[in-house]
C-alpha cells in the first residue's frame, strides 16, 4: 500500500488557517504535515548536521532581510533575487560562483556576472554550447534539429557541470537553461546550486505569466 500522495497545491484552506502555518490549523485528509509527524522530526535531526543547519539558517535570514517593515506593520520587498543570491553567498562564506547560462541569454549572463563581480564575488561562467559537439552525435536529424542544413552544437549541461566542478566553485547559479538541460546540470554539479532565472521562450523567461493571464486558459485543456 502506497502512502496517500500529498496535494498541497490543492489545499482549500487560507494561508493563515493551514496546519503547516498555524499550530492546530486546518488540513485536508492527505496533508503531509498531519500524516508525517515522525518524518518531520527526522528532518529536524538532519538539520543538526552543521553545514545543513548553517545553510538553512542563512537562507531564512536572507529571506527576512529581503523585506523592510513599514510603519503600519506591512512588509515590502527591498531587493531583487540576484542580490538575494549575493547575500546568501556572502553569508555562507562563498567567494567563487559558477554561472551556467544559455547562449540565448548571453547578454543577461554578461550583466549578471558584472553584478556579482561588483558585489565582490568571483565568477566562473560556462555557456551551454561548451565543447562544440554536434547534435547529430545524439542521433538527431531532420526536423529534430533547429538548423538541419547547418552544423549545430548540442547543449552540453554535463560538460558545463564538469568544467565548474573542476573550477571548484562554491555555489552554482543557473541562468536560462532549457528544460531537461537544467535537470542534467543539477544532477552532475557537485557544489550547491540555485537558479537566477529559467528559460521560457514564449513568455520572455517569465513562465508564471502563463498562470496569471486568462489568455492562457487553454493550458488547462489537453494540448
Amino acid at each position: 500500500m502506497h502512502a496517500p500522495a500529498p496535494h498541497c497545491a490543492a489545499c482549500p484552506f487560507k494561508r493563515e488557517e493551514r496546519l503547516c502555518v498555524t499550530p492546530g490549523g486546518k488540513h485536508p485528509a492527505d496533508c503531509p504535515t498531519a500524516l508525517n509527524q515522525e518524518m518531520a522530526q527526522g528532518c529536524i535531526a538532519d538539520y543538526a548536521e552543521p553545514e545543513t543547519m548553517r545553510m538553512a539558517r542563512e537562507a531564512a535570514i536572507v529571506e527576512r532581510q529581503s523585506y523592510t517593515v513599514q510603519p503600519d506593520g506591512t512588509r515590502m520587498p527591498c531587493r531583487p533575487r540576484i542580490l538575494e543570491i549575493v547575500a546568501f553567498a556572502k553569508a555562507m562564506g562563498y567567494r567563487r560562483l559558477g554561472l551556467l547560462f544559455c547562449l540565448g541569454l548571453r547578454a543577461e549572463a554578461h550583466e549578471a556576472a558584472a553584478v556579482f563581480e561588483a558585489q565582490g564575488l568571483e565568477v566562473a561562467s560556462v555557456i551551454c554550447k561548451v565543447g562544440g559537439i554536434a547534435k547529430t552525435r545524439m542521433g538527431l536529424a531532420g526536423d529534430q534539429l533547429l538548423c538541419p542544413l547547418q552544423p549545430e552544437s548540442m547543449c552540453n549541461p554535463i560538460m558545463q557541470a564538469a568544467v565548474l566542478n573542476q573550477a571548484q566553485v562554491d555555489l552554482n547559479v543557473l541562468l536560462g537553461l532549457c528544460v531537461g538541460h537544467d535537470t542534467l546540470a543539477l544532477r552532475h554539479l557537485k557544489a550547491p546550486s540555485t537558479v537566477l532565472a529559467v528559460k521560457d521562450r514564449l513568455l520572455g523567461h517569465n513562465p508564471l505569466a502563463a498562470l496569471y493571464s486568462g489568455y492562457f486558459a487553454y493550458l488547462k485543456k489537453p494540448v
